[in-house]
């Protein structure tokens, strides 16, 4: 299984890698955060040091910059013409896809840890409880792999970069913000409160702030895993189709 999957991990993240682009997008994703953490969440101005503002921020960057990221995936490879290349190699398309989903997820999973100067500011500042910041960094790489599955489903169904950006963007806010009390406000109306409940379970805001609370249930690990599951399967019956 690795033997089949790791040359397609080494081959995507030499392609992130080998151009500056992948560089653009970590220094703006880290600036991001930390403008948004230091400025906009006036972390001095509140007197408290903690890493709370910077991981409610987190899902809304991840909604911007996690389909910037996925967006070439596959389309790219549809318009240069690889994707030809790709189905005839002697490995199974299941394990291309996957190959495709770790190498993508070490990337950005390496852009979340090269945010440890905010934790570090962090705790030199006052004395946060580390136990529960190491566990929001463990939720973020979570939820980051649910948007990335995501954001690699809609990039193979067209060779439009573009257009896999913004249909990605949209899916992504709206399993953002499913379970928004807003939201949920608007369809009790006219759904009963079963479905009102299904939506809110697939909320990634909702699951997310129980892992960042402490509280990190088994139910939310296995929703980010069951989510990842199943929109890579969902990329492999698409791709399954046009070969």
């Amino acid at each position: 299984m690795i033997q089949g999957i790791n040359p397609i991990i080494k081959r995507e993240l030499k392609s992130f890698f080998i151009t500056p682009v992948a560089y653009i997008y970590t220094a703006i994703f880290i600036v991001t955060c930390m403008s948004l953490t230091f400025y906009f969440g006036q972390y001095f101005e509140s007197g408290v040091a903690d890493l709370t503002n910077f991981f409610n921020y987190i899902p809304w960057i991840f909604i911007f910059f996690i389909p910037a990221v996925t967006m070439k995936s596959w389309s790219e490879e549809k318009k240069m013409g690889t994707i030809e290349l790709l189905m005839t190699l002697p490995i199974p398309l299941w394990k291309i896809v996957i190959g495709k989903f770790f190498a993508t997820w070490i990337f950005v999973s390496l852009a979340i840890i090269l945010t440890f100067p905010i934790w570090i500011t962090t705790c030199y500042l006052g004395d946060p409880d580390n136990l529960l910041i190491l566990g929001a960094y463990f939720g973020s790489i979570l939820m980051a792999g649910g948007y990335i599955a995501l954001g690699i489903f809609f990039s193979s169904l067209t060779n439009n970069q573009i257009i896999a950006f913004i249909i990605s963007i949209a899916a992504s806010f709206i399993f953002t913000i499913a379970g928004f009390p807003l939201i949920i406000n608007v369809f009790s109306s006219f759904l009963p409160l079963e479905f009102l409940e299904l939506i809110s379970n697939f909320s990634f805001l909702s699951h997310f702030t129980t892992i960042q609370s402490g509280y990190f249930s088994l139910s939310s690990f296995v929703f980010f895993i069951s989510f990842i599951f199943l929109w890579n399967f969902l990329t492999i019956l698409k791709l399954s189709d046009n070969s």
